[in-house]
């Protein structure tokens, strides 16, 4: 992790006060270096774990998407998307000011991290006939692109899984495409889209929510 240009002078202006034993002054100084990334560094998973938790699946929260299993190249574009304004934090600003403040090595550290950990059922309540009819939905727009977390295939996939995702936040995060919030990043997934149908966007959600692993 990068320090701050002014680090030396940071430190010395923090010791110089003091009239140690060098041993202690050693330590001292070491105990200073540990503690600045958490004084002004950039966010850590200990940031991203207070709404998406260390294993990804989110905090509880409905709103909060869950990122266990997804791609790490997935997570990594989601990310650089908020930064670039592809994404616009429209309900949760935190995000984009969380991004911000990211080096493209924490970027990918991150996203190493989650990518890594399983996906589980959201265990969200769905109507098994909407279920039923998003699955179609799913075949005929999304299957292309969008696999199960846990196939063989979902690192190689041009779309993340949508499979197991918060049946609220997937809800709002459709909505937003309509909107004009997010950017279609391929314009077959524009061109998908374009073809839904209003009733569609529910039965799809009760799809996704249907979900569980195969573990």
């Amino acid at each position: 992790m990068a320090r701050p240009s002014n680090f030396t002078s940071i430190v010395c202006s923090l010791v110089a006060p003091c009239r140690l034993p060098v041993r202690a002054l050693v330590t001292c100084i070491a105990t200073i270096i540990l503690s600045l990334p958490a004084l002004g560094g950039p966010a850590t998973l200990d940031t991203c774990a207070e709404c998406h938790g260390t294993d990804g699946m989110g905090q509880g929260n409905p709103m909060v998407p869950v990122i266990a299993g997804m791609p790490a190249e997935h997570i990594e574009e989601a990310i650089f998307a908020y930064v670039d304004g592809a994404r616009q934090c429209v309900r949760e600003p935190r995000m984009c000011e969380t991004v911000a403040a990211l080096s493209e090595a924490e970027v990918a550290e991150l996203a190493d991290h989650f990518a890594a950990e399983s996906r589980g059922p959201s265990e969200e309540a769905f109507d098994k006939e909407l279920a039923a009819e998003g699955e179609l939905l799913h075949r005929q727009h999304c299957s292309s692109c969008h696999l199960p977390p846990d196939h063989e295939d979902v690192a190689y996939a041009l779309g993340i899984p949508l499979h197991g995702q918060r049946a609220e936040y997937l809800r709002y995060a459709i909505e937003a495409y309509f909107a004009g919030d997010r950017e279609a990043l391929l314009d077959v997934m524009a061109n998908q889209i374009q073809q839904l149908q209003p009733g569609d966007l529910g039965a799809l959600v009760h799809y996704y929510s249907s979900y569980r692993s195969t573990d």
